[in-house]
């Protein structure tokens, strides 16, 4: 007698969503999408609208490559606290589910969190955050999550758009200090000893 194989219970099948259609998830439904969809970055606002973000194009790869590389070798050499890569989502105080291009959490607010509030996505907001404009993200839409990581605890945060070669320069309690051009950001007293060399973000053939 030949059996035949019995059918699984649910089929997976591609679904294209317009741009205006907007769903919303629980925190649970996001943990189990991000699980079943590793080769996507996925983000949730406060208010639980689930933000898909494609993957980069190679100029992008390229120069957060050089980003995350720069900021780990620094991490090599002082060893203070915990840096992470664009990959690493982490849930804020308002609720969201963020994804910053490169982060770093102080040693002692790491420390301090319960091994629940590191399982799969750290319950914190980095002290640093680091968002590199792509050719699909609007201007806007940076400022407002670069200002929502102030709000929940960061302390310095780096916006850096290749497109007008500028950087916006988040500091707690201060105005966001807008950069031309620069062809160095420092990590100040946030991360003493950390220099970011821009040549590769602006794509010359400077220094990595």
């Amino acid at each position: 007698m030949v059996q035949t194989p019995a059918k699984p219970e649910t089929e997976t099948l591609p679904l294209n969503l317009p741009r205006t259609l907007k769903l919303y998830v629980t925190p649970e439904q996001f943990t189990a999408l991000a699980a079943s969809n590793r080769e996507l970055q996925l983000e949730r606002t406060a208010q639980g609208e689930l933000i898909v973000n494609p993957p980069t194009g190679w100029e992008t790869g390229k120069r957060n490559r050089s980003i995350i590389g720069q900021l780990d070798r620094w991490y090599e050499d002082y060893q203070q606290g915990e840096a992470f890569d664009c990959n690493t989502g982490f849930i804020l105080p308002n609720g969201a589910n963020r994804s910053p291009d490169a982060s770093w959490v102080s040693q002692e607010r790491w420390d301090a969190l319960t091994d629940e509030q590191k399982v799969t996505f750290p319950q914190i907001c980095p002290d640093f955050v680091v968002e590199l404009r792509s050719e699909s993200d609007t201007l806007k839409s940076l400022q407002a999550k670069m200002q929502e990581y102030m709000n929940n605890g960061a302390r310095l945060g780096w916006l850096i758009d290749p497109q007008n070669r500028t950087v916006a320069v988040y500091r707690v309690n201060l105005e966001v200090e807008i950069l031309s051009n620069p062809d160095r950001l420092l990590g100040e007293d946030i991360l003493p000893g950390f220099v970011l060399n821009l040549h590769r973000v602006w794509g010359s053939r400077g220094v990595d």
